[in-house]
């Protein structure tokens, strides 16, 4: 027994070692030039383009069996024009089939190869001889044209140019394995490439590579996966007049706003645009992508709806109907400060406008709950329509600030300005909420309606503001103004018109009604109608108001409601200077003096001839020194000249004695 074994493993090793003789043997015998032909002949047969060898060939039989072409081109016979040149063209050959005579290629693999595509204007491509000859092939009853498996990339790049829409793209770095269908019918792809900077993992699998390049429906799986994006697509490839992609699409990115830098895309302001992911049932027929049961989440801000993005006309345009719970808009229009960090003045600092010109835009957004800011709406309905760099916001209806708003704002950039015209309505809104959200100012309650529309350009919010024009109009109800009490001081000074030391900028004015009118003239808003009526006061306001310096510069008269028609009411005129969120307020000091039963004496005695006799008078009245009067009527001066001196029209006519109270009481 021991004795067979032995004499079979004698006999196998002889086996072996004639066969490795007969290998280096025919490595040998074998007519090099023959293999290289019959390589290239593969090749020229499997790609239907002229190879050209610029550099030497490297033939080997054994140990190893490849032939190696250096220097190599792909050109179409009829233009010449490269489709594909590499440093180096390897081709591994099937080690028993060259015992036999044949040369069979098991695999190529291409070294620092540059592939050029082309999309023609008219949606062909250069490669199209390619894949005609690969439909060919592997139909039914055809010529194979290739037997290898596969094809290996390393170090590629691939130069792609649309003339169609002006577009040319790089990819470098590319290391990928094509699996060919030689045995089964799919076709898969696996590797790596770089564009833009950034490497990207991909892979990617056909069920049926034939119906693929024959523009048949079949199925399709890809994935890219990369620091700026996570993308994949699973469902079916058709290609018979345009591309048609059928399929569930998911994306991902940590950041959208580096994900559109990334892919080329212009910048779209400073705000939001972060976290994103995506997940829609995608209809893709050429440039048009159609994206169906889409659940987006931008920013935290979860929706559902339809998109639709079209690049047909070279321009991307976006357009899509979304709905969600809750939207919190803050860090997109919160980016844009109106007033200065901790001042009150307008920001100095520019405008970003850059977004408008990236894409054309058409979108229905509704929420049931909307956070702008400190701002809460209720359910929102807004459309917003970018065409060529000019926005229109429309809102049909939105509940903010416990009311109703409609209304729609115009954005265009030129140059460097932004262009605005905003017309918008409220209605039974909360007027401390508004005006202290809109203007910074805290003076105002109560619930009304207001009305603007507005025009103003500029590069930042002080220009706008200097060149704001237009109207406004407000009626309030049932409210407030708090800084001052007209009615409490229009009856102390009515009692005591010099008391005036007091503090007026303290209390509150209720008020029935408010009125108010602007027109507004580059940055200047002038009051066409103020009136305020309240329970026991009326109050009417004209003048103006500088809105690039946010002061106040009004004058009116407040007056108290007259007990019966046949009372007179009290008026007292006042100013109203100062910023707007801490005015401060004047009374007519005249009109105090004239009214006061201590100093009206004498303005009217210094109308007269005898202001000092006048001047006497009063302080008599301060002092309540009667011999002083009299003293002052009859006595002499130094010179002896009083005595001819006519009585003044004070002390011939002397006022009515004061009251029985100390005098200081009597001083106002």
């Amino acid at each position: 027994m021991a004795h067979g074994m032995k004499r079979l493993g004698t006999l196998a090793a002889a086996a072996l070692g004639l066969l490795l003789v007969g290998l280096m043997a025919a490595s040998w015998l074998i007519d090099r030039d023959q293999v290289r032909r019959a390589v290239e002949t593969q090749i020229r047969a499997a790609t239907g383009l002229d190879l050209v060898i610029g550099g030497k060939t490297e033939v080997s039989v054994f140990p190893a069996s490849y032939v190696t072409l250096y220097q190599v081109g792909f050109k179409h016979s009829g233009d010449g024009a490269d489709m594909l040149t590499a440093e180096a063209l390897t081709a591994n050959l099937g080690l028993l089939p060259i015992l036999a005579g044949h040369f069979e290629i098991t695999d190529l693999s291409l070294l620092n190869p540059r592939i050029n595509i082309v999309r023609t204007a008219e949606g062909g491509s250069n490669w199209t001889p390619i894949l005609d000859a690969l439909a060919r092939s592997m139909k039914p009853g055809g010529k194979p044209a290739i037997s290898f498996s596969e094809i290996r990339i390393m170090q590629g790049a691939i130069d792609y140019r649309d003339d169609a829409r002006q577009i040319s793209e790089k990819l470098s770095g590319i290391d990928l394995s094509l699996a060919w269908p030689s045995i089964a019918r799919s076709f898969a792809a696996t590797g790596h490439f770089d564009w833009h900077g950034e490497r990207l993992e991909s892979s990617l699998s056909v069920t049926d590579f034939a119906a693929a390049i024959s523009g048949e429906r079949t199925g399709l799986k890809a994935r890219l996966v990369g620091a700026p994006l996570k993308l994949a697509f699973d469902g079916i490839i058709a290609n018979r007049s345009s591309l048609l992609l059928e399929g569930t699409l998911t994306a991902d990115s940590s950041s959208l706003r580096n994900l559109l830098r990334w892919t080329g895309h212009g910048p779209i302001g400073d705000g939001g645009f972060g976290r994103f992911n995506l997940k829609a049932r995608a209809n893709v027929v050429g440039d048009s992508i159609a994206l169906t049961n889409v659940n987006v989440d931008l920013d935290g801000n979860a929706a559902e709806g339809v998109l639709t993005y079209n690049s047909t006309t070279g321009r991307p345009t976006l357009q899509g109907t979304l709905a969600a719970d809750a939207l919190d808009l803050t860090p997109y229009i919160g980016a844009v400060r109106l007033l200065a960090n901790g001042a009150r003045d307008w920001s100095r600092q520019a405008f970003d406008l850059r977004g408008l010109s990236a894409t054309d835009l058409d979108m229905r957004l509704s929420a049931a709950k909307v956070t702008i800011g400190s701002s809460k709406l209720g359910r929102t309905a807004v459309g917003a329509n970018l065409r060529n760099g000019a926005l229109a916001l429309s809102i049909g209806e939105a509940q903010i600030y416990r009311g109703i708003v409609k209304g729609s704002l115009g954005l265009t950039r030129t140059n460097d300005n932004a262009d605005i015209k905003a017309q918008f309505r409220f209605t039974d809104i909360d007027l401390e909420a508004a005006v202290s959200e809109m203007f910074g100012a805290r003076k105002l309650s109560g619930r009304g309606d207001l009305g603007v529309s507005l025009e103003a350009s500029g590069a930042n919010p002080f220009s706008l503001a200097q060149s704001l024009t237009g109207a406004a109009t407000l009626t309030g109800h049932d409210g407030a103004i708090s800084g001052f009490n007209v009615e409490q001081l229009l009856r102390r000074l009515e009692r005591r018109p010099l008391s005036g030391a007091g503090n007026y900028r303290s209390g509150t004015t209720p008020f029935n009604t408010l009125k108010v009118a602007l027109s507004i003239d580059h940055g200047v808003a002038t009051a066409d109608e103020v009136q305020i009526e309240g329970p026991g006061t009326r109050v009417a306001i004209t003048g103006t108001t500088s809105i690039p310096s946010r002061e106040y510069d009004l004058k009116g008269v407040a007056s108290l409601v007259p007990v019966s028609d046949n009372t007179q009411a009290f008026q007292l005129p006042f100013v109203v200077q100062g910023p707007w969120d801490d005015p401060l307020i004047f009374p007519d000091s005249d009109i105090l003096i004239r009214r006061s039963p201590a100093t009206a004496p004498l303005l009217d005695s210094l109308k007269g001839h005898s202001a000092r006799d006048a001047v006497k008078a009063v302080i008599d009245r301060f002092t309540g020194n009667k011999k002083t009067q009299s003293d002052g009527a009859h006595g002499g001066t130094t010179n002896g000249s009083a005595a001819h001196t006519p009585p003044s029209p004070s002390t011939a006519n002397p006022p009515a004695a004061a009251p029985s109270q100390p005098p200081a009481a009597n001083a106002n």
